[in-house]
Formats: structure tokens, sequence, C-alpha cells
């Protein structure tokens, strides 16, 4: 081990795998076909921006064109200036235009299951045009507006993409709220950004029971006396509140709205949408996305990271939620345009067997899938006979994204859903960045488990000290960005000097991730988390991305979950939560086995002063690991941080009663 903390046993460099000889064969052709062309290409859109940015802007119907790419510099550049574009044009228009209306753009599947299967529902882009028109025209009679800002508080159905992009018709901004959040957090959004119309749906669905997300909205609505109308899509049939004058039937509204509503020409730098962001401290942050520039960066990426081809048979399911970033850029925006169906599906991975998904994708003939490596980690450790039930071999492209993903769980992704015959997209990217960052090419980038590879197009990744210096490679700094992009955020909303002090206050000229990094001795980017969760132990900086990594490589571990903990000699200590494989018992022995087994993995160094066994790990509802919590249950502080995105309070009863 270097003495920054660079942990040359996990880079894996070993452990390459070159793109698979056939891929182009079977996935209709191959975009960027090699590492030579990605350097080309890379190089030009560094060197020539413009020229790179306006081939790519062009695919997409602009009402008006541009008269300039890209203008002024971090943090203020503006993208496609002088030009209007319509993200609901874009999404479904134009394919009516050309003569594909009729083609399937959205599949869909509900999480009941009852006798006849589940309910499935399959949207054309003329069904989508339709609809967001119908919608739209009833917002509009509402009141809504181009400016106005509609909150959308739903479950994963139909009717929520509907919603987006009837506000995208009118030329409104939306604010998609997760549907994990509960009340405080709906009113805290929705005040902040001016709603005055709310979109939601009587209850959803998650694992059997019912969400009740009208309920949660009705609390809300107590701290919200601007709201003058709350939309309402009947899904369940639940009896929920409802005040005469002030709700609308979501469907009443479809039915008498206009087929026919024009789509509003909307200026590129118009914002497009808000997407708030929370952290441990602060009210969350309001991230502000531009239309034309957004929209750019989502197909551009959504096209060459999945290799997304008309007309191949292809179906893309990215498993997220709309409420996060995910959801907005790889379900709805940068897929739609493509004309390469979206699929989406209601509920939990796990219901009601442990092999939905692999069962959904069997049935939807999925090509492309991307989800999240906690997801990943979870179907490892229910096993491999969930997977093998089902006919997985039209995949072509895996994907990765929300957070690093270990070693161990890539690898298994690549074999037992993969077939060994998938590349794996491991994405990184951020709600502020819009859309991909640093991610392989599936066709062009050899990969390593556990780093994302090389930049994206048009992208100026680099890792820096303090002053804003890069380091040298294998050493540890700070994720910068110091170009601009076409996705990046334009501001948070209602606060510059948030904005400013958040994202370009600690290295001057360059957009801070937050996220430490390092690059390996080919240029690889390994991201090592957070910069609160690189863990500085007596002047070492380790990652603990790097620890987790190596616990769960032991066969005995499922998932682990590392975070700094108070220490009187070193300052910093380790600890780290685990959760055991099936069978597997917990014990002393065990214990000393797994802390020596990271010592053999890492150093003695990277020894976990405290180890932890645990059933199961706090998550929010999107799957995250919240080891903002897990770092006060440590340190043996009291919980005081929100907690309304966690999936189950239990797990902090449990962890914070738990003496060993």
């Amino acid at each position: 081990m270097s003495q920054d903390g660079r942990i040359d046993s996990m880079l894996n460099e070993d452990r390459i795998f070159d793109p698979p000889a056939d891929f182009g064969q079977r996935a209709g052709g191959a975009l960027v076909p090699s590492l030579d062309e990605y350097r080309r290409l890379h190089a030009l859109s560094l060197e020539e921006p413009s020229a790179f940015w306006r081939e790519h802007a062009m695919r997409l119907p602009w009402s008006r064109p541009f008269s300039e790419v890209v203008s002024g510099e971090l943090p203020d550049a503006r993208w496609f200036e002088g030009g209007r574009i319509n993200l609901c044009d874009a999404c479904c228009d134009q394919h009516v235009r050309a003569g594909h209306g009729d083609q399937v753009a959205l599949v869909w599947e509900g999480e009941p299951v009852g006798p006849a299967g589940p309910e499935i529902r399959r949207l054309t882009y003329r069904d989508l045009r339709e609809q967001a028109a119908r919608l739209a025209s009833g917002l509009e009679r509402l009141g809504v507006k181009a400016g106005d800002v509609v909150t959308i508080y739903m479950g994963m159905v139909p009717e929520a993409v509907v919603a987006m992009l009837a506000c995208a018709r009118l030329g409104a901004a939306h604010s998609v709220i997760f549907g994990g959040f509960a009340a405080h957090a709906i009113a805290e959004r929705a005040r902040d950004a001016g709603s005055r119309v709310i979109i939601t749906q009587d209850e959803g669905w998650r694992r059997g029971k019912p969400v009740p997300l009208k309920a949660n909205v009705e609390e809300a609505l107590a701290q919200l006396p601007d709201v003058t109308s709350v939309v309402v899509l009947r899904r369940t049939g639940a009896q929920v509140p409802w005040k005469e004058g002030r709700d609308v039937d979501f469907e009443e509204l479809l039915a008498s709205g206009d087929p026919e509503l024009p789509c509003a020409s909307v200026e590129s730098g118009a914002t497009s949408f808000l997407l708030y962001t929370s952290g441990s401290t602060g009210k969350p942050k309001g991230i502000v996305h531009a239309t034309g520039g957004y929209l750019v960066h989502a197909t551009t990426t959504a096209r060459l990271v999945f290799n997304l081809v008309p007309d191949a048979g292809q179906v893309f399911w990215c498993t997220a939620d709309i409420g996060w970033v995910t959801g907005h850029s790889y379900v709805v925006y940068g897929i739609l345009p493509l004309r390469v169906p979206t699929l989406m599906y209601e509920g939990a991975p796990d219901f009601p067997a442990r092999d939905r998904f692999w069962e959904i994708a069997e049935r939807h003939r999925v090509t492309h899938l991307y989800t999240a490596p906690t997801a990943i980690r979870a179907f490892m450790k229910w096993g491999d006979e969930h997977p093998k039930k089902h006919d997985l071999s039209r995949l072509v492209v895996l994907g990765t994204v929300g957070e690093p993903i270990n070693p161990e769980a890539w690898t298994w992704y690549r074999r037992a859903i993969g077939g060994d015959r998938c590349p794996i997209v491991d994405t990184w990217w951020q709600t502020e960045t819009g859309g991909h960052l640093i991610t392989p090419l599936p066709a062009a980038t050899p990969t390593v488990p556990g780093s994302c590879t090389l930049p994206f197009f048009g992208v100026d990744a680099a890792v820096v000290d303090e002053s804003g210096q890069e380091v040298p490679l294998g050493k540890g700094g700070l994720l910068v960005i110091r170009r601009p992009w076409p996705g990046m955020l334009r501001g948070i909303h209602g606060d510059r000097e948030r904005f400013l002090q958040t994202y370009f206050a600690r290295v001057p000229g360059a957009y801070f991730t937050g996220d430490g990094a390092r690059r390996d001795q080919r240029g690889y980017f390994w991201i090592m988390g957070r910069v609160d969760d690189v863990i500085n132990v007596a002047g070492h900086r380790l990652g603990t991305m790097e620890i987790e990594s190596a616990l769960v490589s032991h066969p005995a571990v499922a998932e682990a979950a590392v975070v700094g903990m108070p220490h009187d000699l070193k300052g910093t200590g380790i600890a780290a939560f685990v959760t055991l494989r099936a069978g597997r018992v917990t014990s002393d022995a065990l214990r000393e086995e797994l802390v020596q087994h990271v010592s053999r993995e890492i150093g003695a160094l990277a020894r976990p002063d405290h180890l932890r066994f645990t059933e199961t790990l706090p998550k929010t509802r999107s799957g995250k690991i919240m080891r903002r919590l897990l770092r006060d249950i440590a340190a043996g502080r009291e919980v005081v941080q929100d907690v309304t995105t966690l999936e189950d309070l239990g797990v902090l009863a449990k962890l914070a009663g738990d003496e060993e």
C-alpha cells in the first residue's frame, strides 16, 4: 500500500475484459467500434466541442435552430442559445410525424400478479402523444402555464411519464418527488418549487402492500396553502381523502382534454425540471436543468453508452424510479427520442418471488438492463438459482448506476446475468450532471471490475489536489470536471450562493463533484466514494469502497458497508457492517476471520476497528445504503438526520440496540 492510501491489490489490473468480438453483430452494429475510435472522438470533442455537439444536437427536432452551440464558461455556460425545442415533441411527436406512431414506446408491468398473470400495458408513440396532449390541455385549464413548476408524486405507472410529458408540452417545468418520501419532505419540496398543482395517485404497490400516496399528499397540503389543484390517478381504487373543488380525477381530466394540443416552443435555456437532492445537513437542493443542453446530453449518452439502435429488436430496461435523475434520463428523456422501447416495472424486485426481475426480463425480451450495485448484491445473495430459471440470452448490454460497484458483484453480474457475453457499462454521474460523465462504451472500452474507466465525449475529468493541480496516477484526490458539458446543472432553485459554494468554490475554475477518485496507470478512473466516505486513518486516505470490496470478496459475506468512526489514537477508525450469505452463522471466530481477510486483501492499515453483523443494512427505497446513518450509529450518536427515504425504519432500531 502506498502512503496516500492507494490499494494496488484492489485495482484488478490483471482482470481486464475486452469487449465481446461479436458485440456489433448482436447489438445491431457497434456505434463506437474500438478504443482507438473512442480516443479519436474524445480528443475531437475536447478540441472542437462545438462541431462535436452540433452533430449530435442535429439528431433532435429543433423548432428553431440554435445560433451557437456553447458560450461562456463554468459555472454559467449556455448551450444551444437561440434554439427552441420541446421535450415532449422529441419523445413522441417527432416519431408520429415520421410515420412511427404505431411502434411501441413504453412497456409497463404492474407489481400485482393475478390468476392471469401481471397487468401489462404497451403504449405507442401515438398513445403517449395523445395522452400528453390531453393532460396538458387539462393542466392548462387548471392554470398551469409556461414557466410554472408542477409537482409530481406518483408510483412507477405510465401516467407518471404522461404527466412529465404533459408539463413539457406546455413549457412548464416539473418536480418529480420519489414515492418513498413522506409528507414533510413533499411539503418542503413543493413549497420551495412554488408549485400550485400537484399530480399524484390514490395508492401505489410495493411488495404487495399499498403505498398511501394521496394520504401523504393530503398531510403535506396542511403546509402548502398555495396549492390550488391536486390531480389524482385512481390506481388501486382505494377510498382516499377528497376535497371538492381542489381535487381532480386524472382520467376525467384526460378524457376532456384536447388530443391535438400542440407542443410549446421552448427556449433551449429554459428550465425543463427541478430535482431535489438531500444531504446530511441543510434543506434539499432543487437542482435546475435546462432544456436543450440536457436533452442533447441525455440522448447522446443513452445512444452511445448503451449502443441503442432503432428497429434492431432492442428493449431497454432501466430499473430506477422516475423520482430520481436516472429515471428521468434513462427511462424517459434519454430513451424515448431514440425510438427504442423503454420498460417500466411498478414494484419490488423480489415480489412475489426472488426471480421477478428475471421473469420480467424474459417475458419482455429485454436486451439492455441498467440497475444499481445494491440490487446486484441482493441478487447475488439470493443465489444463482433464480436467474437460472429464465432465458436471459437476449441480453446484450448490462449497466450499473448509483454508486461504485465492488469487483465481486461486478464479476457475478457479468457471469450469472450476462452469461460472460455482455459488456458491463459501469456509469459514473450525478443528479447535477444530467447524464453519464465517466463510463465505458460497450464495443470500445476494455473493462476492469470496479472501475468506471474513461470520460464520456466532451468531458474533461481530472483528479486534483486542494489547489486544483492534477495528482500523479495512482494517487487519490478530488474528482473535478474542468469544462462545461451540455447536461450540466444550471443552478440550485432560488439559491445562487449555495450553488456557487457547493460546486465551484472548493476548486476554482472547475465543477467539484464531491467525490474522491484516483486514476490507474491506464488512466482509468476509480471512484473512492464521497469525500466524506473517504477515511483518513492515521494520515492515510482509504476509500470505504475498497474495504467493502475486500469484505464482499470473502465467501461468507453478502453485503458490507464501511464508515469512519471516532478513534482515540488514529483520529478516525474503521467500522464495518456486514450481512452474511444464506446458511452462514455469525460468530466471534468469523468476525476475526473477516478482519484478517481485509488485512490480507488490502493491508493492516485497513483492518476494521469494529465489525458488526446485521441481518440487513439501512437503505433508501431506491436501494442506496444510507451510510450517513451508519456513521451516527458507529459513533454512538443519536440518529437525528432525515430518514424519510429509509425503506425499513426497524433496521435502525436493531442496529442501534445491538450490543455485542
